[in-house]
């Protein structure tokens, strides 16, 4: 087995339970179950016999895979060899597989089944992350740390209301994935052009209309039929799904490669879950890379990349259907939902384990806090009279050398430097610049509202 390629996926990327859902048997099962529901609602209308649908259902998980494959060999079609090969099973009720049906009244709405399975599985992991971080959000809510804007010490903000930030972005994805979920439907039972003659013809003279034979399959399969179709269903609902499944990424990669930079020892304020005997480097033994958030950052720009394809296919295959989409879908379907899926199993393993630095967050606050103090200073001394512009040209001149300082190792001196202003003196007392310097709670309503988006995620179904 090794000698040939291997797929990443096959092996090393998403769950088993995710691997499993787009194996080469579950989809076969599927395409089975499909022939034996179709065989059921034509058995009504006196199309299939007792005894046919009986041996149809006595045979529906019987399947030899390997003997699919070596009829494709032959006949050059996937779906005839496996109608083939079950009818090969189904010695008495073989003649009546696929009766009326085209490859893709089959194909499709099996593919429509298998990702709202995906999209639940992966529902299932986004809410478990999000209870993870809404844990982390509220032990967190008001602890200060100093804020970053273009990656440059800014204001203060809180590690829980930060926390929430990627919370409330996995929220937002949550909903669109629900949406695409909600908005996906199956082809149906329409036929080669979606005109469903076939059926109309086939039925003509039983008790059954092709539309009602359509709804009594569609029940069966737990999935409603799209209104209009060709030879296949629109092609929109994969470029749908492959964008809810990119919102999902994005949001983790967001956090991921935050966590990227405060794991770096400058900053020093997070870290990954690293093990006792992991290996950061094969060259570097000191090293403890952020392996974890590599990877996922990693996957997601894989399934960014994904709805192009997608769109490509929703509106390039031309008139009622070119095959132009077959091959590419075969990959981006099953590799978007195991990347999706691998990104939230190692999301769920940095939150759970992820190492707040309190004491290097408060040093790091300390020592930059004095800069966002200015503006507060800013404020202040212009109500009392100021001029804003010079002001504010003092403030920068302090901050500037206070920031050469700094660069040079040392404390930060601007505590002392404003104090000692005179033009701030004529304006603000001595005590007052002390008292605006203390930011830790200039947080502003970010402690509350992080615990806000806390209690949405509480009720969270």
């Amino acid at each position: 087995m090794f000698a040939n390629y291997l797929s990443p996926f096959s092996w090393r990327y998403g769950s088993p339970e995710m691997r499993q859902l787009f194996s080469e048997e579950n989809k076969f099962k599927l395409w089975r179950k499909i022939w034996v529901a179709l065989a059921q609602a034509q058995q009504q209308a006196g199309l299939v016999s007792a005894k046919e649908l009986e041996d149809l259902e006595k045979n529906q998980n019987n399947i030899n895979i390997e003997r699919i494959l070596e009829i494709e060999k032959e006949v050059k079609h996937d779906v005839v060899a496996a109608i083939r090969e079950f009818a090969e099973k189904a010695e008495v009720g073989g003649g009546k597989i696929h009766l009326g049906a085209t490859s893709y009244d089959i194909v499709d709405n099996a593919d429509a089944l298998l990702i709202k399975d995906g999209l639940s599985l992966v529902e299932n992991r986004i809410k478990t992350i999000l209870r993870l971080l809404a844990e982390k959000t509220r032990q967190y809510a008001d602890f200060p740390c100093i804020g970053y804007t273009h990656l440059q010490p800014a204001e203060p903000t809180t590690v829980g209301y930060r926390l929430a930030f990627y919370a409330q972005d996995l929220l937002i994805a949550l909903e669109s994935l629900r949406f695409a979920r909600m908005m996906l439907k199956g082809k149906g039972f329409k036929g080669a052009a979606g005109t469903a003659a076939s059926y109309q013809m086939l039925l003509a003279g039983t008790k059954l209309t092709a539309d009602e034979l359509e709804k009594q399959v569609m029940k069966d399969l737990g999935i409603e039929a799209v209104l209009i179709s060709n030879q296949v269903f629109p092609r929109q609902f994969h470029f749908m799904v492959l964008n809810a499944l990119v919102g999902v990424t994005t949001a983790l990669a967001k956090f991921a490669g935050d966590l990227r930079i405060l794991q770096s020892p400058l900053f020093g304020e997070w870290s990954e879950p690293f093990g006792k005997k992991q290996v950061g480097s094969s060259a570097m033994p000191f090293k403890k890379n952020p392996i974890n958030a590599e990877n996922i950052c990693s996957l997601a720009r894989y399934v960014a990349a994904l709805p192009i394809i997608a769109s490509g296919n929703a509106s390039l295959s031309y008139l009622e259907r070119t095959l132009d989409d077959s091959a590419n879908k075969r990959l981006f379907i099953p590799e978007a939902f195991l990347a999706t899926d691998q990104i939230l199993i190692t999301a769920e393993k940095i939150i759970s384990g992820l190492v707040i630095n309190e004491k290097k967050i408060s040093y790091n606050l300390a020592q930059y806090a004095p800069f966002a103090a200015t503006e507060l200073i800013l404020v202040a001394a212009v109500k009392n009279g100021a001029d804003r512009q010079k002001t504010h040209e003092v403030l920068r001149e302090i901050s500037m050398r206070a920031w050469a300082v700094i660069q040079e190792g040392k404390s930060n001196p601007m505590a002392t430097s404003l104090t000692e202003n005179s033009h701030l003196k004529k304006y603000l007392t001595k005590q007052k610049i002390s008292t605006l310097l203390d930011v830790q709670k200039y947080v502003g309503t970010a402690p509350e509202r992080a615990l806000k988006l806390v209690e949405i995620i509480n009720k969270l179904s």
